[in-house]
């Protein structure tokens, strides 16, 4: 059973009245596994915080479903076990850090006698232990979502769906998502999260699905979308043109034909730009 199985997802908004609506989101299909980690790329406005809220059953859809475990993601039990992390979070500013997540906590059932060690771990673990009896108000942004991510480890969820959890974060904030993704991993978490860091998803994510104007246009693991699986890359640096002359001479005496010779490619991010000039070049044609 997939954590999160989307069929003919699609979503229609109307922006004013007598105006016709405009579609978010078409006919998206898309399974995630119990322990994977999937994430989500594209540029703004292709889809992917409308699919993210219509899985988690925070948006109704137009057209299609979306289970969560086995049950229809707008039931209540079917998010009883799913951390968030909206892509602006907006908590309660006159809150101080642990008393936020500590509510949070509360309202999520964690057992009394042991949640205030959790939260205090959960706040020690995303590096904000120095600021925990701070007002979240006069938290930066990269300190709101680092808190976000606190109240989401205090619930210990099976399934955690993060909206742009990068966005604004320094590298060491970006460090502690990518250890925690890993860490959800290895827990047999599903972790399911939008992204524009192409090469944060080369590094945790076991499969990788590309939105462009409410459409799914690629869907594979990093290997598969980047052909890094079918061949080797070998990198070095200042090759004279004495050496690369002999590595084509026994290239061609091993019957090995090179694509390309030229720098080392951008990965997900040339599939990316790759993709959407082929939708741009067919809506030309």
């Amino acid at each position: 059973m997939n954590a999160i199985e989307v069929e003919g997802l699609t979503k229609d908004f109307r922006p004013g009245w007598r105006r016709p609506a405009m579609r978010a989101l078409d006919d998206v299909g898309l399974g995630v596994g119990e322990g994977e980690v999937v994430g989500l790329l594209g540029p703004n406005g292709s889809g992917k915080s409308t699919l993210l809220k219509l899985a988690l059953g925070l948006l109704a859809p137009t057209a299609g479903h979306c289970r969560l475990f086995g049950w229809p993601s707008h039931w209540r039990e079917a998010r009883r076990r799913v951390g968030y992390l909206p892509e602006a979070p907006d908590f309660y500013p006159h809150l101080s850090g642990f008393e936020l997540v500590h509510f949070l906590a509360r309202l999520d059932g964690a057992p009394p006698g042991n949640r205030r060690a959790c939260v205090k771990a959960a706040i020690d673990r995303v590096g904000l232990a120095d600021a925990m009896h701070r007002r979240v108000g006069t938290y930066s942004r990269g300190m709101r979502q680092r808190i976000g991510l606190a109240a989401i480890i205090a619930q210990e969820p099976r399934l955690i769906v993060l909206d742009e959890p990068v966005s604004g974060l320094d590298p060491i904030g970006l460090g502690i998502i990518n250890r925690l993704i890993a860490d959800w991993r290895v827990a047999g978490c599903t972790v399911l999260f939008s992204s524009h860091d192409t090469a944060q998803m080369e590094t945790v994510c076991d499969r990788v699905a590309v939105l462009h104007g409410g459409r799914l246009l690629l869907e594979g693991t990093v290997e598969e979308l980047t052909g890094q699986g079918a061949s080797t890359t070998l990198v070095l640096d200042g090759l004279p043109a004495a050496v690369l002359t002999e590595v084509g001479r026994l290239c061609d005496a091993h019957g090995l034909h090179p694509r390309t010779v030229a720098r080392p490619g951008t990965g997900l991010d040339q599939v990316l730009r790759e993709a959407l000039r082929e939708v741009a070049a067919a809506g030309r044609g």
